[in-house]
């Protein structure tokens, strides 16, 4: 959804040779941003930060399966599922809304396809936000780090356990766990990935509101790393859930194992 509302615009700068402060209406230079490149920027804040709520959300249900599994089974039901994910998204929104009310300052980037929050330069007007950012992002990777770990220790402690007296030996291969280590092999690749992408943004905003090191090259280095979590992580997750690369790590799992 964030690339089929991002990608028409850029194109559409790059079609009509115009940055998109003289595309939209509003907006006449990179230091006077037009609607278009608020809707930008609150576009690529939102689609930051909702994947990384909804990887937080998975790591909570992997955590809580495992460790918890008589509380998961009671609790958790698919309505409540998807109502926490609207309301996930409803307060995501929300929150990336707070700039176009005036926490915080949409700013254009070069070459004029880009735009997102202003992360240096500025008073606590206009650098609040991007700091508030950061420290939710930096949170989120935390939380996300904490559940995966312990999860990985819940299922180290099934590997470990020695099977019932007279169970036959068919039964005492580790097929059974095969399906957990898989998500769980696929949630630690896509936290690894978006903890690379995110942790540049985190660096740079934290660096523009108290280093006072504003380098426009070095935010638009940040933000297409963050761009390129959303771009990587369906072909993750695609190339991961075929059954010939299943297949493999298994096969490497068992050895190690």
């Amino acid at each position: 959804l964030g690339k089929c509302l991002l990608s028409p615009i850029v194109l559409a700068a790059y079609a009509y040779n115009r940055s998109l402060s003289e595309l939209g209406p509003g907006g006449r230079s990179q230091d006077e941003p037009g609607v278009l490149c608020q809707l930008f920027a609150f576009l690529m804040a939102f689609f930051g930060l909702a994947p990384t709520l909804l990887l937080l959300a998975m790591a909570l249900e992997c955590w809580l399966s495992l460790g918890h599994p008589y509380f998961y089974r009671q609790h958790l039901t698919r309505r409540l599922g998807a109502t926490l994910g609207l309301v996930a998204a409803g307060l995501c929104a929300l929150f990336c809304a707070l700039p176009l009310l005036g926490f915080g300052v949409p700013m254009q980037y070069c070459p004029g396809t880009w735009c997102f929050m202003r992360m240096a330069g500025g008073g606590p007007r206009e650098l609040g936000f991007p700091v508030v950012y950061a420290s939710l992002m930096g949170l989120l990777v935390l939380a996300i780090g904490a559940c995966n770990v312990s999860s990985m220790r819940h299922l180290y402690g099934m590997a470990r356990r020695q099977p019932r007296r007279g169970t036959p030996p068919a039964a005492t291969t580790t097929a059974p766990h095969m399906e957990e280590l898989d998500h769980l092999i696929l949630l630690g690749l896509m936290t690894v990935l978006f903890t690379i992408c995110s942790l540049p943004l985190i660096i740079r905003a934290y660096m523009g509101a108290f280093a006072a090191d504003f380098n426009e090259n070095a935010d638009l280095s940040a933000l297409r790393f963050l761009s390129v979590n959303s771009i990587v992580d369906p072909w993750v997750f695609i190339i991961f859930r075929t059954s010939v690369f299943r297949t493999f790590v298994r096969r490497v799992c068992r050895r190690l194992s």
